[in-house]
Parts: structure tokens; C-alpha cells; sequence
């Protein structure tokens, strides 16, 4: 998608008819963009539809689809700040009543799932309609050990992913991120993940989670682990810091939606080797002693020297531990108390740690939605620590 200024009046052709629902896609390939393109005239008119696409399109196209030109942008990984400005400045200036954002590799979606995905919008007065994914065991873990749990223990949210990547908005929605978006952008933080769900929470916002089934997820190009986690895990502490006023509050966790996400039936290919995992903890355990004792209290240290000693075979991060780890490193984030460059890569092997710890305890028979629920579980039974610890950070130091 595009990382850009909101786009002039001059660059959007006026519109023919009143779009009912508009749609931005990500860039990605030319076969890629046919098969989407496909998808959404399988779903809806053609003359309902406006479509914002950054690539040049082919000539055989259906005539009747209304096609403008997006800002062209890199093919990446996730939506960015500037898409949701982007997205919300050519549906107000066409009029339309509702918002699709398709990110990369969206051409694995469904027609009915795009489909839902809009009626949620476009029908009912669902202002926030979010893709709930179905995803093999091991897929999207920096999600299920921090962004799941964070999210729904401080904000009360059950959206079991809350920076996907296939969103429908309302106008009133769209405004809003647009707004939030634009804050970022003029921090030159284009590429800085923007949270939804928050916005809409605080908001007083409806959301729908809707199960679009199974989906290819995109993969960082150049970016690995080093990057990603430090990039979104980040971007998701500044956002918790800058609405600590809200969520400090008590809040009821909603029932669940329906359908929630199934436990997993996909099959793997063999083991996953854990050993490099641990040994990166390990080594990690021996040389960042110094940075974690300034973000960690005694317990916790005491707590990683016993799984340190642990066989591979029987290692296990304790949920409440793993917890009370991330809760402490968004204090120190939000304290300065090492550089935050420095912060998240130190976090980094803990993580490698749970991800280890992760496949040994679906390896022994519980399936991995299950576990991803008891940590989310374990993150909000110790909210009061954190929120404790936000309020008078000097107390608990030793």
C-alpha cells in the first residue's frame, strides 16, 4: 500500500455515479490483483463499486468496474498509516457509503468473504468489520504471544487479530483513522502500523469480527524477525501509552463472537526445531543479564534462570510469567529506561522463548488456540499489576 500524503482533489476523477462501496487494494502483483478483481465482481454489481488500485491495469478489463488510480507505493506487508488516509480521502470525495480495504494477497480471500466482510458495513450499522483468519498452528505468533493478548486484556477486545489486513469501514470509522493516521505521518512514521481496534474501542465504536476462513498471509520482503517485532510491538506500546487514560478504567470483556476462532485442524510437516530457539534464549540469558534487570523485577529474573536450566523436551514459559515479561517491557517502553531501539531487541529472545515453549505444549496435545486463549487469559488476570505499575512506577522498584 501507499505511504504518502493524503491525495489532491486534482488527482481523483469525479465519479459518474455515487459509489456505494469503495475499495482500496494493496499493491501486489498482476496476477494477484486479476484474481481480486474477479472476486469482488463475484461478489457485488459492478456498478456499486469503486475500486483504488496502484497498479497499471490490463486493457480486458470488465468495462463496467469503475477503476481509479491509487498512489503508487512498495508491495508490503500490512496497511500503514497513509492507507487509511488515502482510503478515507477517496471515499469522501466519491460519496461513497462504506469502506473495504483489501490488503496483500488478498486473492486468497474468498468471494464470500469479501463479501461479508463489506455487507458488514454496508448493511448493518457495524461502523469496524475485522477478518478473523484461519491460519495453520505456527502462523502469526508475534500476534498470538503479544498483540492478541495485549488488545484484548487492556481494551477489552475479543478480535483475535488486531492488525489484519482486511478491514471494513464505515465513513465515521474511516474519519477517525484518518485522523489518527495523520498524527503519525506527520511524525514521519509512515510506516508505523495504526491500531483500529483501539480507535474504534475508545471511540464507543461497533465492531463485528467476521470469519473470512482461510487466508495467505504476506511476507515481510527484506524484514525478518529483528525488524517486525520491534516495528509492530512498538508501534502497539506507544498506542497503549497514548490512551492509558482509557483503558486504566474497568471494562466488562464482551461475550464472545460467533463464530470464534476454531481450533486448528491443519497438519505439519514433521517437528519444529526448537533447539535454535532455545539457544538464542540462552545465550540471550547469559548476555542481556545487565538490560533485562533494569525492565524485569526479581521474580521474573528468577523465573527465566529456572526455564534457562531446562531441558529442550520439557521446556515450558509459564503464561503468568510470559505476561507479567510483556506487561514490564511496556513499562520501560513507555519509562525510557534503556533506549527503545535496544528495549524491544532485548525482547526479542524472551518472545523465541515462548514461541519455543508454544510448539512443545501443542506438540503435547492441546491445540494451539487453546494455549493462545490461556495466555490472553494470563494477561488479563494480571491487568492490576500493570495498570499498578503505570500509575506509581517507583513503588515496586527495589
Amino acid at each position: 500500500m501507499a505511504i504518502a500524503d493524503p491525495i489532491p482533489d486534482t488527482t481523483i476523477p469525479s465519479a459518474p455515479r455515487v459509489a456505494e462501496l469503495f475499495v482500496l487494494v494493496a499493491a501486489m502483483p498482476a496476477e494477484q490483483l486479476d484474481g481480486v478483481l474477479s472476486n469482488l465482481t463475484a461478489s457485488y454489481p459492478a456498478e456499486s463499486l469503486l475500486i483504488a488500485v496502484p497498479e497499471p491495469l490490463a486493457t480486458n478489463l470488465d468495462p463496467s468496474l469503475r477503476i481509479v488510480a491509487a498512489p503508487p507505493g512498495n508491495i508490503s506487508w500490512t496497511l500503514t498509516a497513509a492507507d487509511f488516509v488515502n482510503a478515507y480521502h477517496f471515499a469522501a470525495q466519491n460519496e461513497a457509503r462504506a469502506i473495504l480495504m483489501l490488503g496483500p494477497e488478498s486473492g486468497s480471500l474468498s468471494p464470500s468473504a469479501i463479501r461479508d466482510l463489506g455487507n458488514a458495513v454496508l448493511t448493518t450499522p457495524v461502523d469496524l468489520a475485522v477478518s478473523c483468519y484461519d491460519l495453520p498452528p505456527l502462523a502469526g505468533l508475534v500476534n498470538s504471544a503479544i498483540l492478541y493478548p495485549l488488545t484484548r486484556a487492556l481494551f477489552a477486545s475479543r478480535v483475535r487479530f488486531p492488525l489484519a489486513i482486511d478491514l471494513g469501514l464505515s465513513m465515521r470509522m474511516a474519519e477517525r483513522l484518518a485522523g489518527a493516521a495523520q498524527r503519525i505521518t506527520k511524525l514521519d512514521q509512515g510506516e508505523t502500523p495504526l491500531w483500529p481496534i483501539n480507535e474504534a474501542i475508545v471511540a464507543g465504536f461497533s465492531i463485528e469480527q467476521v470469519d473470512v476462513g482461510p487466508r495467505g498471509l504476506p511476507q515481510p520482503a527484506g524484514l525478518d524477525l529483528n525488524t517486525v517485532l520491534p516495528l509492530v510491538t512498538g508501534a502497539l506500546f506507544s498506542d497503549i501509552d497514548a490512551k492509558a487514560g482509557f483503558w486504566q478504567r474497568s471494562r466488562q470483556l464482551p461475550p464472545a463472537f460467533s463464530p470464534m476462532p476454531k481450533p486448528q485442524a491443519h497438519s505439519t510437516d514433521g517437528a519444529t526445531d526448537i533447539a535454535p530457539m532455545l539457544q538464542a534464549f540462552q545465550l540471550a540469558y547469559t548476555n542481556l543479564q545487565e538490560i533485562w534487570s533494569l525492565v524485569l523485577p526479581p521474580n521474573s529474573l528468577l523465573g527465566l534462570k529456572r526455564i534457562s536450566e531446562t531441558d529442550a523436551a520439557a521446556f515450558r514459559m509459564p503464561d503468568n510469567l510470559w505476561a507479567r515479561i510483556v506487561f514490564d517491557f511496556l513499562l520501560a517502553y513507555r519509562l525510557r529506561t534503556i533506549n527503545r531501539g535496544h528495549l524491544l531487541g532485548a525482547l526479542i529472545p524472551l518472545y523465541l522463548a515462548w514461541v519455543a515453549s508454544h510448539i512443545n505444549i501443542t506438540a503435547s496435545g492441546t491445540s494451539s488456540e487453546c494455549h493462545v486463549e490461556a495466555v490472553a487469559a494470563a494477561f488479563e488476570a494480571d491487568k492490576a499489576y500493570l495498570v499498578s505499575r503505570w500509575r506509581w512506577p517507583d513503588r515496586f522498584n527495589p
